[in-house]
């Protein structure tokens, strides 16, 4: 991209964080700590500034032929080359969506309504994401649907994982072979727990049955490696430190798709997108990429200390698998603990963490993803590490989370059991 350039994205700690202000202790409290970073990352520094440029020079319409509308356009074509270039495909196959619940809702729609002569089942594994299990609920419902086959045979049936929430990809195979397959999707990598899925032989089998596969890759790009073993890839600019209110589709140009919705110039965003958002989150992805490695062992060795000073408590299960795994993402389940209420009594000490799922967040009900593991689905917490989180920041964590849980044992009368 020529109108913006990553640059050095700085050292860890640089970044602003959403809370902080001040130095700790300058107000009797320690500074806050954000570790609830999954899916919405503070902006990077640059996407900020990629943002403000483009307001200045991509406020126009860029289907327009004047000279303002050219200008937004160039930028939009640019934001999508660098996209491209990080995902490992060809500039004509990315689009930016409104959101990357749109590009996953819109990706299985458009995919499945292609294939509607082969039939209308979408397989899906049991921890995808709610957006991604509602849209293969609802396109095989469509005339001739009825589900793909799941693992036990049972129509319809999500394809199960085991105890560290990977899929079990021979039963992902079987049902991607079976008959009336219009559409498997598989995520690279979970964002509640980090276990990483076997999208390559996932792939391996869609192709050999000539079924497209829908990676959501939403948890994992900014953060790891982008495997090529895909036929349509969504990604979430919010979560590698870019805006919200844009998402990414990726599409290969072998891949059939149809319209779904009302006729419109932009079948994959309706309306069209921002070009200033678009090309703020193809600047943060450059910048996230250009020191992506050394930012993914920093942070992996600050999970593995939080995940070993985790399972010194009692009664807790650290989750997912402890190899195999996103870089940034730690999520552990307390034992005669209220979920609500560790959330509620870590972030009066000044973190900030999610609880639950990271896909129904906004629902009491219990995670599904840990449901499908068959692990320990209440009293959890699940953190994600932002590119500027601190070793001195975790520490602090470390040493606040057993007395945090202490009290609410305490509080729930639980607390000698």
């Amino acid at each position: 991209m020529s109108h913006a350039t990553p640059g050095n994205p700085g050292e860890p700690g640089s970044l602003g964080r959403p809370g902080s202000s001040g130095s700790p202790g300058s107000s009797g409290t320690p500074e806050r700590v954000y570790l609830d970073n999954g899916g919405r990352a503070p902006w990077h520094p640059l996407a900020r500034q990629a943002f403000e440029q483009a307001l200045a020079d991509g406020w126009a319409d860029p289907r327009r032929l004047h000279a303002e509308g050219r200008r937004a356009a160039r930028l939009l074509d640019g934001a999508r080359e660098a996209v491209a270039a990080v995902l490992g495909a060809r500039t004509q196959e990315v689009r930016f969506t409104p959101s990357h619940t749109a590009s996953l809702h819109t990706a299985v729609a458009a995919a499945a309504a292609a294939r509607r002569r082969a039939g209308s089942a979408v397989v899906v594994s049991a921890v995808e994401r709610a957006a991604v299990l509602h849209a293969a609920s609802l396109a095989s419902r469509a005339p001739g649907g009825g589900g793909a086959a799941g693992a036990a045979g049972e129509p319809g049936a999500p394809v199960p994982v085991d105890r560290l929430g990977r899929v079990d990809a021979d039963a992902m195979a079987a049902a991607v072979g079976a008959p009336g397959v219009a559409l498997a999707a598989l995520q690279h990598a979970n964002g509640e727990v980090g276990t990483v899925q076997p999208v390559g032989a996932v792939h391996d089998a869609a192709r050999a049955a000539g079924v497209p596969l829908l990676v959501d890759a939403g948890a994992s790009v900014g953060h790891v490696a982008v495997p090529d073993t895909w036929d349509l890839l969504a990604a979430d600019p919010a979560d590698w430190g870019g805006p919200a209110g844009v998402g990414v589709l990726a599409v290969r140009q072998r891949v059939r798709t149809a319209p779904v919705g009302p006729e419109d110039e932009d079948p994959w965003a309706p309306g069209g997108v921002s070009v200033p958002l678009a090309f703020a989150a193809a600047v943060a992805l450059q910048a996230v990429e250009s020191d992506r490695v050394a930012q993914e062992a920093r942070r992996r060795a600050l999970v593995e200390r939080v995940r070993a000073e985790v399972s010194r408590i009692p009664d807790v299960e650290v989750v997912g698998d402890p190899d195999g795994r996103l870089p940034h993402v730690a999520t552990f389940s307390f034992l005669y603990v209220d979920g609500e209420a560790l959330v509620t009594e870590l972030d009066r000490h000044g973190f900030a963490v999610g609880s639950g799922s990271a896909c129904t967040a906004s629902t009491l009900e219990p995670s599904h993803v840990l449901a499908a593991m068959g692990v320990l689905t209440h009293g959890n917490v699940r953190i994600a590490l932002d590119r500027s989180t601190t070793a001195d920041e975790v520490e602090r964590f470390c040493a606040v989370l057993p007395d945090a849980v202490a009290r609410v044992r305490e509080m729930l009368g639980v607390g000698g059991l």
